[in-house]
């Protein structure tokens, strides 16, 4: 199979340099696609609709996978109603024409509110997990950043039978950000202290520690690697390579019903 020739004059992006030391400054996640995708190309699909995700095309090693990112420029790329009709259409085309799946995560989960819930955002964020969950193309998810919650569950984890979870040492995965449950789980504790600031800090480093980071999701199995941004690239190239020749027992039945 012949590759296109490489263009001497693509743009190369720093992976290293992708994301901003300081958790809440938010990014553009199309700079983490063109890092790790031949010459930096990449080719988005419906950019102006939900665009706090990004969904579209490129080669890694030469071969056509789908990319499927949180967008944190947008709403902190969480997921509403519109942007998991988005990813949801777009995981079962590439799963159509065995199109192979990436993700990257970064997001703190669905979009609450009173509008999301009277458009039915359950319904509607339902219909990535049972995308993801049908799909049986090869399935490789990269863990950015943050990965709080149901949202976590539904950007393609192994609950949802992803065959390659990786995550970069900053990527933070708990039920919920570690500000908002140092405040819950160590309330008494915080209101009792001279200095309830100074020990709010504290509680929240000690639960970072403890809980949000991915080693103690590598522990129990959530991850497979926690890995340098240099080594993305290379790490998805053998992932891909590795998952190609998958095999799938689906049970005996015409087709699956999404929730419509």
């Amino acid at each position: 199979m012949a590759f296109p020739k490489k263009n001497p004059k693509a743009k190369k992006f720093d992976i290293n340099t992708v994301i901003p030391i300081d958790p809440k400054i938010p990014y553009d996640v199309r700079d983490v696609i063109k890092a790790v995708s031949d010459d930096s190309e990449f080719f988005e699909v419906q950019e102006l609709f939900a665009p706090n995700i990004v969904i579209g095309y490129a080669r890694i090693n030469g071969d056509t996978v789908g990319f499927v990112a949180n967008q944190p420029n947008v709403l902190a790329g969480v997921l509403d109603v519109d942007s998991s009709d988005k990813a949801a259409r777009f995981i079962r085309y590439c799963n159509a024409f065995n199109i192979p799946l990436v993700t990257l995560v970064d997001l703190p989960g669905y979009l609450p509110g009173i509008d999301q819930e009277h458009a039915g955002v359950i319904r509607h964020g339902a219909k990535v997990l049972y995308a993801y969950s049908e799909a049986t193309v090869p399935k490789i998810t990269l863990i950015l950043r943050k990965a709080y919650g149901g949202g976590y569950i539904a950007m393609c984890s192994h609950h949802l039978r992803a065959d390659f979870v990786f995550a970069w040492p900053t990527a933070e995965i708990a039920v919920m950000g570690p500000e908002g449950a140092a405040n819950i789980i160590f309330r008494k504790e915080i209101m009792g202290a001279e200095n309830p600031d100074e020990m709010r800090q504290q509680k929240v480093e000690e639960y970072k520690q403890k809980f949000a980071n991915p080693y103690v999701a590598a522990a129990y199995g959530y991850v497979d690697a926690v890995i340098e941004p240099a080594e993305t690239r290379k790490m998805l190239i053998h992932a891909l390579e590795i998952s190609a020749s998958k095999t799938e027992i689906m049970p005996e039945k015409k087709h699956g019903i999404p929730p419509f």
